[in-house]
């Protein structure tokens, strides 16, 4: 007797029971279905080493990147918050600036601290070296010098009278000029003197030349003496000053070596400069600079430029460690970037340029990057390595990068010691490739954490589904669900799965349809959401994009493709496949042919022949080739000419779900018995003759149906599948509804003589001891036939 399926068979019916009390529901958004997921997740967290980052993978749409940021988070929040970074001048090498470190918040502190200071130097120094009290702390010494080199100079000026000459000072040092009868007498009237008389002359100036150097070595001596001790004091006042306003920060700053070395050095550099403070002259530059552009190029406040802070990551505001979530991890994001200034046609940089990278912001915590984002970025995949594997996040620009051919590289940072635990999101796909073609992936992602794309469908899980449900509608202010609306849904979520006893854990899919339900719901002015809508926001969804389907359906129902679904036709079936287009798949029915004559060229595969078929569809032609051996050749070689076709197919062909439809058809053009239209058939088949289970049998039962419902059922249409796919069915209501009638039917079979006896009403025969079939039947007609054409095969 022919068994078919029952309608309570052909999907997972949700139990009632299990929907009770949605009052009493306690909301929850926690993840669901994954529980070794969670533990690779939790145990990578907690190793602290800088080889066990971890690797995410899973379907999209299962909620890895939330579930990651938010289980992360749960974690961070109790971690040390880390410091914040910044960039400095550093007087020692400008061309590499320092990094500082300060505990979270002090940055913004300190950057405003170090504003503030040198805006006050800026007002206070000019004050105290333009006060009375400097001034006349300076004259006092200034006139002490004028005495002690007057009196220098009078007792020059009294041994010169003493000898007849007068002086004439000059810059280049002090001249005598002879007297003679008190007259101070010209060169002429000296060249007019007699050579006695100029010989005696030359002789006391000679002696008062010695005199004179001795006393210009004392007045230079004392113009030095003088120098140093107006250094002295605007040292003295410049170090009093300074350090009136610095040492409270250098003391609130003593236990951070780096800055305190840094105030140091700011507090030395600034004594140093501290004429630019003073700005002395200015006013009187002010017209030229004006005048020449390059000369004004930098302001007043350029002067203290050297004295800010760049704080490039400020983490005041943050509670725990840092879990950064980014999108476009390109080089420079990842490791920031220095900017560039034109100024008259050359390019400048400082280190208040440097900007920070996500990298940085991550730097003490997690990084969660999207596999898929960080390969389609050059240069992300080789940073993330090095930096795990340096330890250092160095900020510079790629070799490549260039303006009008020339490197604008002109600082080099000092690199960050970095520490965070990097985590990529990608599928499995991804994660083999990197592993085959990334020697060091593998030892800087030792945790591989797997989402699941299904889990059991059980009550608990049911149960959770439930609570989320709840959590999204209160999240989202939604109209409530009812009890015949979560029952839709966990039918839906079953239907998704592609199996009766699991559920998806591809909640977006859900959220979609609670989404979408809600908004039908409100069309309609309804008070809550029932079943109705739900299954409206199922087939909606479908309908908005079905537009391949709905064309290819209209042209069977106009014959343009000839699918019979009535009659008997021999060496001529449906088979069924399924059209994948990413968001949506659905099946449709596909005329198989076989052909065959006397000759020796075996089974030949016409989509092969054409080159349209795949490896996998020549491995099928390949076993039906061995099941008709074993089946009929035991006593004498199989012999035979077999074509077989997919008819008005155009696209090329793979897999072997249809190798047991194209041996009905072999086995009905041998025997000469025609084969039921009405039926359509799919399953994989062994040399054995034992039907294998195979995909999308929900998809491909309800695409004949649709064909079949258009045309009009007549109560003997239906579809052979594999009896392990039972399991896999979750059938739309019209289909369930036309089985519960007896107008469609579906049969599940375990072998191949089984089909035959469905599509043909007849039986497909055993071998008896004498090795022959029994006659009349199936197998005998085709044994037969196959003698023949050995026969024929013989006598040519």
């Amino acid at each position: 007797m022919i068994k078919e399926l029952n309608y309570k068979q052909l999907k997972s019916w949700c139990r009632e029971s299990f929907i009770k009390n949605l009052e009493n529901v306690i909301p929850d958004d926690n993840i669901i279905g994954q529980k070794k997921a969670i533990e690779a997740l939790e145990f990578g967290i907690k190793i602290k080493h800088k080889s066990y980052n971890i690797y995410v993978s899973g379907i999209s749409g299962s909620g890895r990147t939330t579930f990651s940021e938010k289980y992360v988070k749960k974690y961070a929040i109790n971690e040390e918050t880390p410091d914040d970074i910044l960039y400095v001048y550093n007087f020692e090498n400008p061309k590499c600036p320092k990094i500082l470190k300060l505990k979270a918040g002090l940055g913004k502190e300190f950057k405003r601290e170090m504003e503030d200071l040198i805006h006050i130097l800026s007002i206070e120094i000019p004050k105290t070296f333009n006060s009375k009290e400097y001034e006349e702390e300076k004259d006092k010494i200034i006139k002490e010098y004028e005495i002690k080199r007057d009196k220098i100079i009078k007792q020059i000026t009294d041994l010169a009278k003493e000898r007849n000459f007068s002086i004439k000072n000059s810059n280049t040092g002090i001249y005598f000029m002879p007297v003679i009868d008190g007259i101070t007498i010209s060169e002429e009237e000296y060249d007019d003197l007699p050579d006695e008389k100029r010989e005696e002359i030359n002789k006391k100036s000679e002696e008062l030349q010695e005199d004179a150097t001795k006393t210009m070595k004392s007045i230079k001596q004392l113009d030095k003496d003088i120098k140093k001790e107006v250094e002295n004091i605007e040292y003295n006042r410049s170090l009093f000053t300074v350090g009136y306003y610095m040492d409270s920060l250098q003391l609130k700053y003593r236990d951070n070596k780096e800055v305190s070395n840094y105030l140091s050095m700011i507090k030395e550099d600034i004594i140093e400069n501290i004429d630019s403070f003073i700005d002395e002259g200015l006013e009187e530059e002010e017209p030229v600079q004006f005048m020449i552009p390059i000369l004004n190029k930098k302001d007043e406040d350029d002067i203290f430029d050297k004295y800010k802070v760049n704080l490039i990551v400020d983490n005041s505001d943050l509670n725990g460690a840092p879990v950064i979530v980014n999108y476009n991890p390109s080089y420079t994001n990842l490791v920031g970037e220095i900017e560039f200034e034109n100024e008259l046609g050359n390019f400048t940089t400082d280190y208040m340029k440097i900007k920070g990278g996500i990298l940085h912001k991550a730097n003490g915590g997690y990084l969660i990057l999207h596999v898929e984002d960080v390969l389609k970025n050059s240069y992300s995949l080789e940073t993330i390595i090095r930096v795990l594997k340096t330890g250092e996040v160095h900020i510079e620009p790629l070799k490549e990068y260039q303006i009008g051919g020339i490197s604008v590289t002109s600082i080099k940072p000092e690199p960050l010691d970095i520490n965070l635990k990097i985590i990529l999101i990608g599928s499995s796909y991804y994660y083999d490739l990197l592993t085959d073609y990334e020697e060091d992936f593998l030892k800087y992602f030792k945790i591989h954490s797997i989402f699941d794309y299904e889990m059991e469908n059980n009550e608990e899980n049911i149960q959770s589904i439930i609570r989320f449900i709840k959590n999204f509608s209160i999240k989202e202010k939604t109209l409530d669900f009812d009890k015949t609306a979560i029952k839709a849904l966990i039918e839906y979520s079953t239907r998704l799965s592609g199996r009766q006893d699991k559920l998806t854990t591809k909640f977006n899919s859900i959220t979609e349809i609670l989404i979408e339900a809600n908004v039908w719901a409100k069309t309609d002015n309804a008070k809550i959401i029932s079943e109705k809508y739900i299954k409206q926001a199922i087939d909606k969804k479908i309908d908005f994009i079905n537009i391949y389907e709905k064309k290819l359906e209209e042209m069977i129902l106009k014959n343009d493709i000839m699918i019979k679904t009535e009659g008997f036709s021999i060496g001529e079936i449906n088979g069924l496949a399924v059209l994948d287009f990413g968001s949506y798949s659905f099946g449709k029915p596909t005329k198989i042919t076989a052909t065959t004559y006397v000759g020796k060229a075996g089974i030949v595969n016409i989509e092969k022949e054409a080159e349209m078929s795949g490896n996998i569809h020549d491995k099928g032609i390949q076993v039906i080739i061995g099941y008709l051996g074993q089946k009929y050749a035991n006593e004498f070689p199989l012999s035979l000419s077999c074509r077989v076709c997919f008819e008005q197919n155009y696209n090329g062909i793979d897999g072997d779900s249809a190798s047991s439809t194209e041996l009905y058809a072999i086995i009905s053009s041998l025997s000469d018995i025609a084969i039921n239209q009405s039926i359509a058939v799919t399953g994989s088949v062994n040399q054995k003759g034992e039907i294998q289970p195979i995909g999308g049998a929900t998809e491909k039962i309800e695409g004949f149906f649709d064909i079949c419902y258009k045309r009009g059922l007549t109560g003997e249409q239906g579809v052979i599948i594999p009896l392990q796919n039972v399991k896999d069915l979750c059938l739309k209501d019209s289909v369930i509804e036309a089985v519960k009638e007896r107008k469609f039917h579906i049969y599940p079979i375990t072998n191949i003589d089984e089909g035959l006896e469905i599509l043909t009403g007849i039986k497909a025969g055993k071998k008896g001891k004498n090795n022959k079939f029994t006659q009349n039947t199936i197998h005998f007609k085709a044994m037969k036939k196959l003698q023949y054409f050995y026969k024929k095969g013989n006598e040519e």
